[in-house]
């Protein structure tokens, strides 16, 4: 019997950045895949954090009839993984994540929210811009960047996960790092692995932290190996 794999997209994405992905997966898995609120067109929720991320993941079990579910979550979508690992273990079997960001600082935020700015990116990077529109819609991608923005910025000044709450969680965890991630350091994943009781930490090689710039055949690899 075919299991149950959900994949969860990171910030500023939507359940389309892991089409690839899920296409090649699908000959192994029941593959899964959604978009958070206020992401690919989907109404924003009550809130805009990695609780209601939580909530969304949780309603789409829920309305799939999933009682647990193993789970790979890229960058943001890593997080809310482990959050929901946390909070609701019973929901969770195995986890993986890829260039998940798990130090959030005030200088960190502040430092990533630069990137954020609608303006600067449609007159600096129109391209991008227009890709922004055709995912979560004309306008509502400067609104959803600007609720990410916030959203870091509360990150970092108190993260929804401490070190003590990675210590509690008890799922296998494979944690995943590309060899030229630019977002995530590999000291703080592997400080974060040192906290999670089961786990292994892994270096992707030829891969940088865009889910487009990843070798998505090693990436197979790995997810397969564990799940």
């Amino acid at each position: 019997m075919m299991k149950d794999l959900l994949l969860l997209h990171g910030a500023i994405g939507a359940k389309d950045q892991l089409d690839e992905l899920k296409e090649r997966l699908s000959k192994d898995y029941r593959v899964h895949s959604f978009s958070f609120s206020g992401h690919g067109k989907e109404g924003f929720g009550q809130s805009f954090n990695i609780e209601q991320f939580t909530t969304d993941t949780l309603s789409y079990l829920s309305s799939k009839g999933i009682v647990q579910i193993d789970i790979f979550g890229y960058s943001m979508g890593g997080y809310v993984a482990l959050h929901l690992a946390k909070h609701y273990p019973e929901k969770v079997n195995q986890i993986i994540t890829l260039g998940t960001k798990f130090k959030w600082t005030p200088e960190i935020a502040t430092r990533e929210v630069k990137m954020l700015n609608s303006e600067v990116i449609e007159a600096k990077i129109p391209r991008f811009a227009a890709a922004l529109a055709a995912r979560h819609g004309a306008e509502d991608w400067k609104v959803l960047l600007s609720k990410t923005a916030e959203m870091m910025l509360k990150m970092g000044e108190e993260s929804p996960l401490t070190l003590a709450d990675y210590s509690s969680i008890q799922q296998s965890c494979k944690l995943i790092l590309a060899e030229h991630d630019e977002m995530v350091t590999e000291e703080e994943t592997l400080e974060v692995s040192k906290h999670l009781p089961n786990n292994t930490f892994v270096r992707l090689p030829n891969s940088k932290h865009p889910i487009e710039k990843v070798d998505v055949d090693q990436l197979v690899k790995e997810i397969v190996s564990i799940i």
